[in-house]
């Protein structure tokens, strides 16, 4: 509401706040009012005025009910009827709140909102109440306690709140803009500019926002947009109140006389269809409140300050006997609000007084009010005190509750319902083998569930054996694709949801709960994210890619090695393999096997993942086995190979994964030939016609393994006896096992699946029969004591039938070379330990045994794609590096969502939607085998001069001077970093109905130029790394305003700039971090981000954040550096050297303003002139009289001489 033009007699109440804690009443006060309430020594009204005790009210009519004093002396500044429970609020001008229960307006809560300013307006939520100041908004508890405060700029002055949505706010008041506030984050937004000032009063109706000015004018705004639709000067002077009912608009306000304004008694009254005013209504009070009371017609109540109040219609005439008085303590009336159900209306005047009136004895102030929750009276001052320091005090002393009562744990009738076991349905089998004698049927056992054993469900929909206990609460679109439901909610493919602010606000934290890392998933080709998982988790795998560098540009397992050590470093922040799936697609053999997926088949799902995610597999085993057997060390990168791992003979990965075989053919000539291989893994073989044998023949997986391994089969062949193709018998044995074995499943049809499935459920029956018949024979255990047989120290280990189900795949296997060049294959389990000694014992004797380390398993989920996922077992070194204990344990890994496991977990695959695709084993005490050591290959050498790709040498203008040998930089030591980026694929987005956009994919970006300036020394300032990055992707847009990167700086052939590639100065930044420098520049995080590094934190001094105050906006370089260096940068283009060298000064700047972070309160200060001069400017800095490079500051001339 807008106090200009009001009685003078206003400008009284201000000391009148200060006199009213003098014992004193106020003149204006009624004191027949006050009769019944107490008053503290300071004048502070205890208690609420109680209403007389009979009232008569009239149905239909307007009566006043009940009058309580709500803050003595102090004027009422707001009211507000609660939406949600049967509350009303009331604020003062001395920043006090204070609710009233019910009709009766019993008092339910007061307390302090702000300490000198007036509460304007209030608004009611779901949880809380929002009290709008002069520059506060605060989100209180009905009960008193703060949710948020948040502090708006000091020179705003906000008169006005509208909730938009659930948690969307817009906030306006006497400035030149409207500030659009998100109650979830508690950040501004939006600031939509106003071109008329003063907004004072807003409403809203599903077509537009309405917008009252303190100029007399109401403005018609988009809902989206916030622009002007429509505008209507109402009043001369100044607008009272208005408002909105339907498509009409009524206001009223005050026109301009020669004596200054006056109260007109004419309300504008608007017809929103047309937009235009219709004839005014004249009523016959001065009007200061009005509000449409729409019950059975469209009733306005119009108020005047000094009581009076007026019912008539819009379009109508006013009648002089629909007036009626409402009779304030003070007087001035000062609020009016209209209950949601339009029984009650409230009435606040400049005493603190609050008048509830009603059209029935008996109102309710919502039409669905939720049930208020009342403290409960303290106790704790009528018990006597204890002292526990004496330990003989009887605890006897504080009195425990009479049972005479009701306790919490009765539950009455009414809120529990019995849920009885309910008998599970009769198997068929026992049905038709059944013989009734008389009443009573008997069948034989079939031994399909352990004895005494039922699974208890309380839904009928769940069956006997249901797989799928672990559904999410009704997955959209359950009825249309009821497969959803199979799929748990931590096996569904993980998605990233992009905001305003990218990635900073999603939680990775919700998805992974541990110290591991995942690996994030919108980045093309990462379906092999479990894969490069599987491989870290692999000790010797990891501690020898690491340990390898090499001198090719687009090395494999030099990027794995640079990706494993930021899994390394993460503490459970997500990493991406952008550089290595980089690489990954420069490979000619990768894009010839059909590994790369385009964007569209990769979103669709069109590929099949789980033959694919088996060709990478063998892929990337061959690629590392092949760039580990190179041999030659660059010069460059001297001693990066003298690893431990390396022989001359073959790669470790050739000693971890290879096996070595024995490919016999015999023709039917009797012609024999037989030749050695190796190979890095093996494709599981079925045996033939198991799709037709529907009789449950019992097949281990260990058998299928070595059908496997020695394959035998009849292939046409060339027999050179024969000279001709001839039928001949194939057959392979084994010559030596490999330390690792690597399986591809090749579940590739229904075939495959079918027997899996099938011996899934023999698998299953066998081991209930096993189970069962163990009990039977031990007595001495009561059946009702099944629990304490699945713990370790019982006698038996009887798993639960939730652990039996969909198993097939044994967690450890044992393969033994006979003599005759044969193998022997066998499950192995705990059990057998016991009875043949531990594994150690029995590889001296050629026996090894192979745990399960991982599997890899395809999701089917036709909505979603499908998706891929691992179980891997984390080993005892992880767990020790990242949590500092010592424990083995099963993790499932899908990209960034990592999640424990139970063990059985790894081996269940219920074949509907959970397929096997790839197996690792390993052999027991593999890590013993081989030395864990990791050097780090980087040396000093790669910060040396180098030559540039640039074919161009003649015109390349050096920009930046090497390192010399002894301006190596130490530990501690600054460095100014730069980055500049171009775009290889443009964001996807999609445009929501409401306007809003929201980012499906976002923009695929490449790293262009680094630069890397000194930051200390006789140099400081003067780079020493300025390198542009070649690249070989196609660009779709190099940013040039931004980057400062035109078309052909990147193209070697005709480049000017010092060109080189992304793995040589990557070398140089890992170099950098390895020796523990700091980074200085603006922006780093996404520098970092773009880049593929992670640094640790303490080696960061970012400029963005060191210039940053809480829920404030990120200030640009050029506005910090205009600020507080007088430069001004970034004039056209933006260039590297420039802005690192200009992110240093700031840094100096910061020590010098914060005595080196030693008086933070000095420094929030002039964080906080930056911020009032940023507003008044916009943010943008006075364009410059003269252009200037920046290349004639002194600092270059060294530079540039050369």
């Amino acid at each position: 509401m807008n106090f200009e033009g009001l009685d003078p007699g206003l400008a009284e109440y201000a000391p009148a706040m200060h006199s009213a804690l003098d014992p004193v009443l106020d003149a204006h006060l009624n004191p027949s009012l006050l009769q019944n309430v107490e008053l503290d020594p300071e004048g502070v009204a205890l208690e609420a005025l109680p209403a007389q005790e009979s009232v008569h009210i009239m149905e239909g009519v307007y009566s006043e009910l009940h009058s309580v004093v709500a803050d003595v002396g102090a004027p009422v500044s707001g009211s507000h009827f609660d939406l949600h429970e049967e509350l009303l609020w009331v604020g003062s001008h001395g920043g006090h709140a204070t609710s009233f229960f019910g009709p009766t307006l019993e008092r339910y809560s007061s307390f302090q909102v702000n300490g000198s300013d007036d509460i304007r307006q209030i608004q009611s939520l779901e949880n809380g109440i929002l009290f709008l100041t002069k520059n506060n908004l605060k989100y209180m508890a009905r009960g008193g306690l703060i949710i948020f405060d948040y502090l708006l700029d000091e020179s705003e002055d906000m008169h006005s709140l509208l909730l938009t949505e659930s948690s969307t706010l817009l906030v306006g008041g006497l400035q030149n803009h409207v500030l659009e506030i998100d109650l979830n984050t508690v950040q501004e937004t939006q600031k939509y500019a106003v071109e008329t000032p003063g907004v004072t009063i807003m409403r809203q109706t599903n077509r537009f926002f309405f917008c009252g000015h303190t100029s007399g004018k109401v403005s018609l705004r988009d809902l989206r947009t916030f622009k002007v639709e429509h505008e209507f000067d109402a009043f001369s002077g100044s607008l009272s109140d208005f408002d909105v009912h339907g498509n009409l608009l009524a206001t009223c306000g005050f026109s301009s006389r020669l004596t200054g304004l006056a109260c007109d008694r004419f309300l504008k009254v608007y017809d929103l269809r047309m937009m235009r005013a219709i004839t005014p209504l004249q009523v016959h009070v001065d009007p200061a409140f009005l509000r449409f009371i729409p019950t059975y017609t469209s009733r306005l109540a119009i108020i005047s300050q000094s009581g009076q109040c007026q019912f008539c219609e819009p379009t109508g005439l006013a009648n002089p006997a629909d007036i009626f008085h409402v009779n304030p303590v003070g007087p001035l009336l000062m609020t009016f609000d209209v209950s949601a159900s339009k029984q009650a209306l409230a009435f606040g005047d400049s005493e603190g007084c609050v008048h509830l009136w009603t059209d029935s004895p008996e109102p309710s102030f919502n039409p669905y009010s939720r049930e208020t929750e009342f403290a409960l009276p303290c106790v704790v001052d009528s018990l006597p005190p204890l002292d526990w320091s004496q330990d003989l005090l009887p605890l006897s002393l504080i009195p425990v509750p009479l049972t005479t009562d009701t306790l919490l744990s009765d539950w009455p009738a009414a809120n529990s319902a019995p849920a009885p076991r309910r008998a599970p349905p009769v198997d068929a089998e026992i049905l038709r083998t059944m013989k009734k004698v008389g009443f009573i049927g008997y069948a034989p056992n079939p031994r399909t569930r352990l004895r005494n054993q039922i699974p208890y469900r309380l839904k009928e929909s769940d069956s006997e054996f249901d797989s799928f206990s672990q559904v999410t609460e009704s997955p959209v679109g359950r009825e249309e694709e009821p497969h959803l439901h199979m799929v748990s909610k931590k096996y569904r493919k993980v998605t990233i949801k992009y905001s305003k602010l990218g990635l900073e606000d999603f939680d990775f934290k919700h998805y992974n709960k541990t110290l591991f890392a995942g690996l994030e998933p919108h980045i093309p080709n990462a379906y092999c994210n479990c894969m490069i998982q599987v491989l870290y988790f692999l000790e010797p795998v990891r501690c020898l890619i690491q340990n390898h560098l090499c001198q090719k540009e687009f090395c494999l397992a030099c990027e794995l090695g640079f990706l494993f050590h930021m899994l390394d470093l993460s503490r459970g922040d997500p990493c991406q393999g952008s550089n290595f799936l980089r690489a990954f697609r420069t490979i000619p053999e990768a894009s010839a096997l059909g590994l790369i997926l385009a964007d569209s088949d990769e979103a669709s799902g069109k590929g099949n993942l789980a033959r694919l995610i088996q060709r990478w597999n063998r892929f990337i085993l061959t690629q590392l086995h092949q760039d580990l057997q190179e041999l030659e060390v660059p010069q460059a990168y001297r001693g990066a190979g003298g690893s431990s791992f390396c022989s001359s003979g073959d790669s470790v990965i050739g000693q971890l994964f290879s096996c070595e075989m024995e490919n016999c053919s015999l023709c039917r000539c009797g012609s024999e030939t037989v030749r050695a291989s190796s190979t890095l893994l093996f494709t599981l073989s079925y045996p033939e016609g198991s799709d037709g044998d529907k009789t449950g023949k019992n097949c281990d997986f260990a058998q299928v393994l070595k059908r496997s391994i020695c394959l035998e089969q009849n292939t046409q062949a060339w027999c050179d006896n024969c000279e001709k193709y001839q039928p001949t018998i194939q057959t392979r044995n084994i010559r030596h096992l490999p330390d690792i074995l690597v399986i591809n499943c090749e579940v590739n049809s229904l075939k495959e699946a079918d027997f899996w499935r099938m011996q899934a459920e023999v698998a299953f029956k066998m081991a209930i029969k096993k189970h069962s018949g163990e009990i039977s024979k031990n007595k001495e255990f009561a059946l009702a004591d099944w629990k304490e047989l699945g713990r370790p120290e019982g006698m038996l280990l009887c798993p639960s039938i939730e652990e039996l189900k969909n198993v097939w795949l044994p967690f450890s296997i044992q393969m033994k070379m006979t003599k005759n060049k044969g193998l022997d294959v066998c499950n192995w389990t705990d059990g057998d330990e016991m009875q043949w000694g531990p594994a150690g014992a029995e590889e001296a004797r050629g026996v090894h045994v192979y745990d399960l380390m991982a599997t890899v398993v395809h999701v089917l989920d036709s909505r979603a794609g499908g998706s891929l996922v691992a179980h891997i077992k984390v080993g005892e070194t992880y767990h020790q590096r990242k949590e500092g204990v010592t424990h083995q344990q099963w993790y499932l890994f899908n990209d960034f969502l990592i999640e424990p496991i139970d063990k059985h977990e790894a081996v269940q695959f219920d074949m509907n939607w959970k397929v096997p695709a790839i197996l690792y084993y390993i052999k027991r005490n593999l890590n013993s085998k081989y030395n864990l050591n990791i050097k780090n290959p980087i040396e000093a050498s790669v910060l040396l001069a180098e030559a540039s790709l640039a074919r161009k040498q003649r015109k390349t203008h050096t920009t930046f001077i090497p390192l010399m040998l002894n301006e190596m930089p130490q530990v501690g030591d600054l460095v100014g970093l730069d980055a500049e980026f171009v775009t290889l694929n443009e964001e996807e987005a999609e445009l929501r109905s409401d306007g809003t956009k929201s980012t499906i994919k976002p923009s695929q970006m490449s790293v262009a130029r680094i630069t890397c300036v000194r930051g200390q020394g006789p140099n400081e300032g003067i780079p020493f790394i300025d390198d542009y990055i070649s690249t070989q992707e196609q660009v779709v847009d190099y940013l040039t305003q931004y980057s400062g990167i035109k078309p052909g700086d990147l193209d070697a052939k005709i480049s000017s700039k010092h060109l080189t590639t992304l793995k040589s100065t990557y070398l140089k930044l890992r170099f950098l971090i390895d020796i523990g420098v700091k980074f200085v520049g603006h922006g780093l995080q996404k520098d970092f981000r773009v880049i593929n590094l992670m640094v640790p934190k303490d080696q960061v001094l970012d400029t963005v954040y060191l210039f940053h105050m809480p829920r404030k906006r990120m200030i640009s370089l050029r506005f910090l550096a205009w600020y507080f260096l007088d430069l001004k940068i970034q004039g056209e283009t933006h260039d590297s050297i420039e802005d690192a060298r200009t992110a240093l000064q700031l840094y100096r700047k910061y020590l010098e303003l914060s005595k080196n972070g030693t008086e933070p309160e000095s420094f929030h200060k002039v964080l906080k002139g930056l911020y009032e001069k940023g507003r008044k400017m916009d943010w943008k800095v006075p364009e410059p009289e003269g252009q200037t490079s920046p290349k004639n500051a002194a600092v270059f001339s060294s530079v540039l001489a050369l």
